[in-house]
């Protein structure tokens, strides 16, 4: 059985050494830290294809995962389907809509629109539970023979050297990897509330100012912030008060939420996915830059890269 190397433990990382081990391969995972200390853990999750380029190859791997995720809908994992809206004006991708049925994708009426959101679509898309989801699809790793190794990796010689065959799955830690400049951190702050009784939207059709609230089974995340070029990895309180007060003006809820949590995480932006093998470390596949779609694409991308190798 030939062995390959994944580096990276987030839902990239996870997901592409699976879809290996579906091919027969034999696969270790080597990564600074576990699943659950990653970006991953710390996201919405809901399949909505947003800040990732080229859309092209975006919508064909969303699609993908989308299927994927319908299979993957089981008691106890963290994923569902669920009602979705989202906003869009004349300057929105839009495309992702072309993607499902007519009977999961729809404009919403009037009435149903938000307070401040003068377009948007109702669809029903996968949500995959971070706290539940990653810890299902390790074990399923474990299960299938997988190895985990905690280790930091600092160059790309040294990825090169682990094996024949390595996958990077490593997000923004490939801005190090690989001094990657086209690489730059997203920055987005949440709040993990106590479940409200008010519907799973979004709204990015303004620059700087994202809002969304996702309803998860035991709890509610709300946000948020797209900071580009940002690495502060502090809560800000005026960040916290700026999506409390989007929700509350935006109409959503007039209470402030019962804050669990609040947390910040550092999405890996851009300008295209880097989906390829390298020029110089031939033996080096890279599968990084998703922006703040990684849950979104994973399994897309996954399912292609293990076609490629």
């Amino acid at each position: 059985m030939k062995s390959i190397t994944v580096i990276g433990c987030g839902i990239v990382g996870l997901t592409s050494a699976i879809k290996l081990q579906e091919k027969g391969f034999e696969v270790t995972i080597i990564a600074k830290e576990r699943f659950d200390k990653t970006l991953s853990s710390k996201v919405g999750a809901i399949w909505f294809p947003f800040e990732i380029h080229p859309k092209k190859e975006a919508n064909k791997w969303a699609a993908l995962a989308y299927q994927e995720y319908l299979q993957d809908v089981k008691e106890g994992n963290g994923v569902a389907l669920i009602p979705f809206i989202t906003a869009y004006n004349s300057e929105s991708n839009t495309d992702w809509t072309n993607l499902l049925t007519k009977e999961t994708v729809r404009k919403a009426s009037p009435e149903e629109l938000p307070k401040g959101i003068a377009s948007a679509f109702i669809s029903t898309v996968p949500l995959a539970e971070p706290l539940l989801y990653l810890p299902y699809l390790f074990n399923r790793f474990i299960v299938n023979g997988g190895l985990f190794k905690e280790q930091k990796i600092t160059s790309l010689q040294e990825a090169s050297n682990l094996n024949t065959l390595v996958i990077n799955c490593t997000g923004l830690g490939a801005k190090e990897i690989c001094n990657d400049d086209d690489l730059r951190p997203m920055r987005g702050q949440i709040l993990r509330c106590k479940k409200m009784d008010i519907p799973s939207c979004a709204d990015s059709t303004k620059k700087g100012a994202l809002s969304y609230v996702i309803n998860r089974s035991t709890d509610c995340v709300i946000g948020g912030t797209d900071y580009e070029n940002d690495w502060n990895t502090n809560i800000e309180k005026s960040d916290t008060d700026l999506i409390i007060n989007r929700l509350i003006d935006g109409g959503l809820s007039r209470k402030k939420p019962e804050i669990l949590e609040q947390l910040v995480g550092l999405r890996p932006k851009r300008s295209a996915v880097r989906f390829e093998f390298d020029e110089n470390y031939p033996n080096v596949f890279h599968n990084y830059g998703h922006g703040g779609a990684g849950f979104t694409v994973a399994w897309g991308c996954a399912i292609e890269l293990a076609k490629f190798v």
